[in-house]
């Protein structure tokens, strides 16, 4: 991991030196758009709605519209702005854990102890154990202000961004301020129903089987030969484009389609064999899921 931010936390006169991790990440597979008659990359442009000129980004100012009146902000004026530049994490209180909504929890990250001795970050941690708090804490990351919760997982700290009070919905729906009358059978057989389904919480046992399925898919096409150049499929925006380049491009790219059709329909040989499908990051063959499982995914592993 990459340490995204280093600061310090402080409380009273205790400073305890930091270094910040993203504690999540994205576990979908990353698909783009491209045009369906030969794979190449769909970009988008700014353009100005007035005149139709495509705008460069150092042309781009912020606006605030309310719907009546647009006002421009430049980055003169955002410049303007009290920075928040501290690299302090001040503790503003230390709460009972159970007042903390999970409802206003958003991104977590991991604190890694930054000094010589991480003394002050084990007493603050064993601190918050003992005591049962959550410590409520105000930091500044990205040029923006954070409200956060600062809690203990495991043997490590973990600062948790909250949303606002004013970012949270009230539920206000007429149908729960009806009265309803619960009989005492009706709620005998519910909790016995929930004591059916009664278990310890393992994260590890639950998978997301669409992004397993599509992974398996797009390896089924890989080793099928359905697929293409990665370099044949967009343009070097860092050349000028001339009217030769582009034709050379489309040719390759049409060449491109065209065996990757003869291969399909048999009629050509196959593409150079594709590298075998691999788990994400891990360089093993994947043993949890195979193309078998589901119709459509061992449709597509099968040869024409």
């Amino acid at each position: 991991m990459r340490a995204i931010w280093k600061g310090a936390l402080t409380f009273g006169l205790v400073n305890v030196p930091v270094k910040v991790y993203s504690a999540t990440e994205d576990h979908d597979v990353s698909l783009h758009q491209v045009h369906s008659a030969d794979g190449g990359r769909i970009r988008y442009q700014r353009i100005c709605e007035i005149d139709g000129e495509v705008v460069p980004y150092a042309d781009i100012d912020k606006a605030y519209d309310d719907g009546e009146r647009t006002v421009i902000l430049t980055k003169e004026d955002l410049d303007s702005l009290p920075a928040e530049k501290s690299r302090e994490i001040d503790v503003v209180e230390f709460v009972p854990s159970e007042q903390v909504d999970l409802l206003t929890l958003d991104r977590a990250y991991y604190l890694e102890p930054d000094s010589v001795s991480p003394k002050a970050y084990v007493l603050l941690r064993k601190t918050l154990e003992q005591t049962d708090r959550t410590a409520i804490v105000r930091f500044s990351l990205r040029q923006k202000t954070r409200l956060a919760a600062l809690r203990v997982r495991g043997d490590v700290l973990v600062l948790q961004t909250l949303l606002w009070a004013d970012e949270v919905r009230e539920a206000a729906f007429p149908a729960l301020d009806e009265s309803v009358r619960i009989s005492a059978k009706e709620l005998e057989l519910s909790a016995s129903l929930v004591e059916s389904f009664a278990s310890d919480f393992d994260p590890s046992e639950f998978v997301d089987e669409y992004q397993e399925e599509l992974r398996t898919l797009i390896d089924a096409k890989i080793e099928k030969g359905d697929a293409l150049d990665t370099s044949e499929t967009f343009a070097d925006h860092e050349k000028e484009d001339t009217g030769g380049e582009v034709i050379d491009l489309m040719e390759a790219l049409r060449a491109s389609v065209e065996r990757s059709r003869a291969a399909r329909e048999g009629g050509a040989d196959a593409p150079a064999s594709a590298p075998p499908k691999t788990d994400r990051g891990s360089g093993k063959t994947p043993a949890k899921k195979t193309a078998a499982k589901k119709p459509a995914a061992k449709k597509a592993a099968k040869a024409s």
